[in-house]
Order: structure tokens, then C-alpha cells, then sequence
């Protein structure tokens, strides 16, 4: 009756619901400080990207016009960036065009064929390293690669294709990563299902894995493009930091370095422009000229990543019907 009497009273048979009531409450603080932290990184980030477009867009407020973003360069008054800003979409079209199919290739294997044991096992890790290995080399050296490579022993010279290939060796293990990770998204009860119907591996890539990864793989590639559109420091050995005057798109001769159609011609973009105005400029309106290169290039990146989320969400409930 006493020991009956003393947990009724709340005593000393009691405490292990006061531990766990403790516990609980430590929880739930543990759990509203987690959150606050991690909304207000969220919101922090938020807040310097922000202040990065608000900054550049109060730059170049009055600057960036139609007659900017189409003109041509001048030494005598503010001019235009559009040899320029045609020569980042340029390279950013050649440079695409080697590496997705060369990155989606690599995610093919990486994802459907390679093993993690025995001597393939072997290839695989040493393939996971050389692409760390390649995504953490500092991209100037990647131009100074390219600069020995393509512009000196290939005899190329400061070229848009000496400097799509530096930027697709930088780039390709994005590439190959973000395809990866698009193929393994890909329910194995999907594979599962084709060959048992009779289809084989490859019929099954083909067939029903990728045309499912289609949505991932888009978000890759758009991610790849807005990095590829904002570098610099591996053009400026490889693809030249010459200010174009003007070009003239009726000259279809790729072999011609005046054709701006031309893969053997010197193709300054417009963040190497950006540095080469900061750095060498020294015209009267060369400060307005980089606020405005620079709006335009944040403008371009920004559409890049918005529209790759957003493309990714239509062809995700397209592909799924969810």
C-alpha cells in the first residue's frame, strides 16, 4: 500500500516518465532549433543572391538597352556587347555538343554497367576518382592545360575549339555525375519489367530507362550549361581575350576565322571580356560597359538554372502523369 501510495503521489516511482517527459521536450527543442537554423541558412542564401542581382541591377540601370545587348563594341562611347555575348553562346553550343553525349555515355556505363567488385570494380573506383580528381583542379589550370595542349602542340592557336574541349574536359564530370545520378532515379522495378518481357540491357536503356531519366538529364545538362556560360579563367589561354569589332553571319565558311559560324576562329566571351575591361579597360564609359556585362551574364546564368528546374517539373509530370 505504501509503494502504491508514493507513485500516486508522484514519487520516487515516478521518475521514468520524468525522464522521458525531459527526453521528449529535448526533442522537440533539438527538432525547432534544427529548423530555425536551416530556414535561416535558407534564407541567408536567399539574401546574397539577392543582393548580388539588386547590386548589378541598380549598376546597370540606364545601361543595359536593346541597342547594348545588340551593338557592337566602341572605343569611343558605350557601344554593345552582341560579338561578344554571341561568342559565350557560341562556345557554350560547341562545348555542349561534346560533352552531353560524351557525359551521358559515361553515366550510361557508370550507372547501368559498372560494378563495384573484382577488376571491374578496380575501374570503377579509379574512374569515381578521376572525376573528384578533375572537379576539384582549380579551372585556370585547366586553361593552362588546354593552353599546352590545343593552342601549342596542336598548333590551333586561340580558338573557340581549343577552348570548348579545355571547358569539356572541366566540365564532362559534372556531366557524367548528374546523368548518373538521373539513370539510378530510375525505379529498378522498371528494368525488371522489360527483361522479363524478353527486351535486353541495351533495348532496355534505351527503350525505358532513358526516355524515364529524360527529366534529370535536361536538369543536368542546363545546370552544366550556366557553369559552362559563366567561365572564364579557361578561356582566357585557350579561346583569346580580343575584343570583336563586328561579324558578319551571311559568311557560312567554317574555315574562315571572320565567320562567327567558325570553330578555328580567336572567340572572346563575355565574362572574359568582363575581366579583360576590369583588368586592361581604360575608356570613359568601361565602368558601364561591365555593369552591364555583367547584368546580362547573371541574367543569362539565372535563366539557365530557373530553366532547368522548370523544364525538368513539365517533362517529370509529362513522363509520369503525376
Amino acid at each position: 500500500m505504501t509503494a502504491v501510495a508514493s507513485r500516486a503521489a508522484g514519487g520516487p516511482g515516478d521518475s521514468k516518465p520524468s525522464l522521458k517527459g525531459k527526453a521528449a521536450r529535448g526533442s522537440i527543442l533539438a527538432d525547432k532549433a534544427a529548423t530555425v537554423v536551416l530556414w535561416g541558412t535558407g534564407v541567408l542564401v536567399l539574401a546574397i543572391l539577392g543582393g548580388i542581382i539588386v547590386h548589378f541591377a541598380m549598376a546597370a540601370w540606364g545601361v543595359v538597352s536593346l541597342n547594348f545587348v545588340f551593338g557592337d563594341p566602341s572605343d569611343t562611347n558605350l557601344g554593345g556587347v552582341f560579338p561578344v555575348l554571341w561568342n559565350s553562346i557560341y562556345m557554350l553550343g560547341l562545348t555542349m555538343l561534346i560533352a552531353v553525349p560524351v557525359g551521358i555515355l559515361g553515366g550510361i556505363y557508370m550507372a547501368e554497367y559498372a560494378r563495384e567488385t573484382g577488376i571491374l570494380g578496380k575501374l570503377t573506383t579509379t574512374i569515381r576518382f578521376a572525376e573528384e580528381a578533375i572537379s576539384s583542379v582549380p579551372s585556370i589550370v585547366v586553361g593552362l592545360f588546354g593552353l599546352i595542349l590545343f593552342v601549342d602542340n596542336f598548333k590551333w592557336g586561340f580558338t573557340a575549339l581549343s577552348g570548348a574541349l579545355a571547358l569539356t574536359f572541366f566540365n564532362l564530370p559534372l556531366m557524367t555525375r548528374l546523368a548518373e545520378q538521373a539513370l539510378r532515379a530510375v525505379p529498378q522495378d522498371e528494368r525488371s519489367a522489360s527483361l522479363a518481357l524478353g527486351a535486353t540491357k541495351w533495348q532496355t536503356i534505351r527503350h525505358v530507362v532513358l526516355p524515364l531519366a529524360i527529366p534529370g538529364l535536361i536538369t543536368g545538362v542546363i545546370l552544366t550549361a550556366g557553369r559552362v556560360f559563366g567561365e572564364a579563367a579557361v578561356l582566357l589561354f585557350t579561346s583569346g581575350i580580343g575584343t570583336p569589332a563586328h561579324y558578319n553571319f551571311m559568311n557560312f565558311d567554317l574555315t574562315s576565322p571572320a565567320s562567327p559560324w567558325s570553330p578555328l576562329r580567336p572567340a572572346t566571351t563575355l565574362s572574359v571580356y568582363i575581366w579583360k575591361l576590369n583588368s586592361e579597360g581604360l575608356g570613359a564609359f568601361k565602368n558601364q560597359i561591365v555593369d552591364g556585362s555583367a547584368a546580362i551574364l547573371i541574367s543569362m546564368v539565372l535563366i539557365f538554372n530557373l530553366g532547368a528546374r522548370l523544364l525538368g517539373r513539365v517533362l517529370s509530370r509529362r513522363l509520369t502523369a503525376a
